[in-house]
């Protein structure tokens, strides 16, 4: 009779908690065309499928861009009213608290998959209209074996039923732990370098994925964004022909050319659309962010 009691005062505070919340600091300054740009975006959403929940965003290499693509991405999602929920599984060097601002202690994914914390400890709400979010969490000595365990691919699956898409940001590397991952989503969109050093980082991410479609034969690539483009070097128009070449994948006509703001947004691990608004940059993300989301939504 005492233990159900214990119980019982148990599910009570469960049910009262109240869930924790971060501030995601927005250092941008107010632009009459990226607004715009926003509005034709959140309009463009409103079709989003339903049976489209989960989407990975991946690289091969560091700073290709996969990390201000997810960020905007949730944000405008949001803005659209659908439900989103930004899921950081880099647990080995995330950025996202840096990159925000993000003060005091922050329970994150890693914490969860060693079994320290609840789902409902590391959920946390943003100032950001509809957008939740799970941090990495501490640096974990065994990412590899955190994420090559059931754990992630539950957690995902339970999580889609309270929102329309989950947004992950994978690791920028190959590897069964980013396979399990990758097993756990939808789609996946692979952010590109335009150079040579790029197109070998594709060849290996495809050969990669080969692999994962056979665990996994509904996982579907959205598209190829190709970043870093500098319009003046024969690299970007080889790139972009050898791409077209490639069968039955999508690849985003909006391109992320090589910019200063990307460069120091990058090297002070803040997102390029929070570091300068009216930059190229910023107007050239948001207008992937739109194509994106036209394209996952059919």
């Amino acid at each position: 009779m005492e233990q159900a009691r214990r119980s019982q005062r148990s599910d009570a505070r469960q049910q009262t908690r109240v869930r924790p919340s971060v501030t995601m600091v927005d250092q941008r300054k107010e632009n009459y065309h990226y607004e715009e740009a926003l509005k034709t975006l959140r309009t463009n959403i409103q079709f989003a499928g339903a049976e489209i929940t989960s989407i990975l965003v991946t690289s091969c290499y560091p700073n290709e861009g996969k990390s201000d693509i997810v960020s905007q991405l949730a944000k405008e999602m949001g803005k659209a009213g659908k439900k989103v929920l930004l899921l950081d599984a880099d647990i080995r060097k995330s950025t996202f608290i840096q990159r925000f601002q993000i003060e005091g202690e922050i329970k994150g994914l890693s914490q969860y998959l060693s079994g320290q914390v609840a789902v409902r400890d590391i959920l946390y709400t943003t100032n950001y209209e509809n957008v939740d979010m799970i941090f990495a969490g501490p640096v974990a000595p065994n990412p590899s074996e955190l994420l090559e365990g059931k754990l992630f691919a539950h957690l995902v699956e339970g999580l889609s039923q309270r929102y329309d898409y989950i947004l992950i940001d994978a690791p920028p590397t190959l590897g069964g732990w980013v396979m399990n991952i990758l097993c756990a989503s939808d789609k996946v969109i692979i952010p590109v370098e335009a150079s040579p050093w790029g197109m070998f980082g594709l060849a290996n991410m495809f050969e990669f994925l080969n692999e994962v479609k056979q665990i996994s034969p509904d996982l579907e690539v959205a598209g190829i964004a190709v970043t870093k483009v500098d319009t003046r070097k024969n690299y970007f128009k080889q790139t972009m022909e050898t791409l077209h070449q490639l069968e039955s994948i999508y690849v985003f006509e909006h391109v992320i050319r090589v910019d200063s703001s990307v460069e120091w947004s990058q090297d002070n691990s803040i997102p390029v659309v929070e570091y300068r608004k009216s930059s190229r940059s910023a107007k050239e993300y948001t207008e992937l962010a739109e194509e994106v989301m036209n394209r996952v939504s059919r």
